[in-house]
């Protein structure tokens, strides 16, 4: 009946991931040369320089596991997802993040709430023959508000069109997120739809922005949330009407 749609970093869990990976690194530092390479737009290939040199340090599987396994959920995250493992039936659940796939199933795995996902969409990672953490784009679009690897909009576009072709329509869709990355697939919504953005986070400042530049432009219902706690809040109100 309804498509929930999260962002992880800094949604479901409360850290940017890639932020935290450098834990593994030595001095939990990242040297100046490597940080000084970062381009706005280009953070997924910035991320296959860290990576290279994590590897390099000799930083290996187990301890990037261990850093994912590690990482908090956000206020009120597990609460949400108790209620929507509860509701399994009632939503469709997925996964859009600029983060990578092996990252986000340690961390998910590690707090049990994996095997609620119907699909994850996120840039490939492996480990190569040594054993370095290799990362790639997810896929290359024509949206100029995106990084270059990745556009939810796309993402989120496309899925919804191929679960109407398998004949599964949504009568709603929440999107659960934080980041400018998450405000290019909002504006899509319908008025149908809820956007849950973080409160003092980009995608609630560009949503506000939106609403004073354009009136009416965004179509879907805001509510913002500190704790996650208020999204299953107005998950259960719903369900009741």
């Amino acid at each position: 009946r309804y498509l929930l749609v999260f962002d992880f970093d800094e949604t479901i869990i409360n850290e940017n991931s890639d932020d935290s990976i450098v834990r593994a690194a030595p001095g939990q530092a990242l040297p100046e040369h490597i940080r000084q390479t970062f381009r706005e737009g280009f953070y997924n290939e910035y991320m296959q320089r860290v990576l290279a040199y994590m590897g390099d340090q000799g930083v290996k599987v187990a301890d990037f596991k261990a850093v994912y396994e590690n990482i908090p959920l956000s206020p009120g995250m597990p609460d949400l997802f108790q209620f929507l493992s509860k509701n399994h039936e009632l939503f469709e659940i997925i996964l859009i993040s600029d983060a990578n796939m092996f990252g986000i199933e340690c961390t998910l795995r590690a707090a049990g709430f994996y095997s609620l996902f119907r699909k994850i969409f996120s840039n490939p990672s492996s480990f190569d023959k040594r054993g370095y953490l290799t990362l790639g784009p997810y896929h290359s679009h024509k949206c100029l508000d995106c990084p270059a690897n990745m556009c939810k909009r796309k993402i989120l576009t496309e899925y919804l069109a191929e679960r109407a072709q398998e004949e599964v329509e949504f009568e709603r869709v929440f999107y659960v997120g934080d980041g400018a990355n998450d405000f290019c697939p909002s504006v899509t919504l319908t008025s149908a739809d809820v956007a849950f953005p973080r409160k003092g986070y980009p995608m609630h400042r560009m949503t506000q922005e939106m609403e004073k530049k354009q009136p009416g432009v965004f179509q879907a219902t805001v509510v913002p949330w500190e704790s996650a706690t208020e999204v299953t809040r107005y998950l259960q109100e719903l369900l009741k009407k």
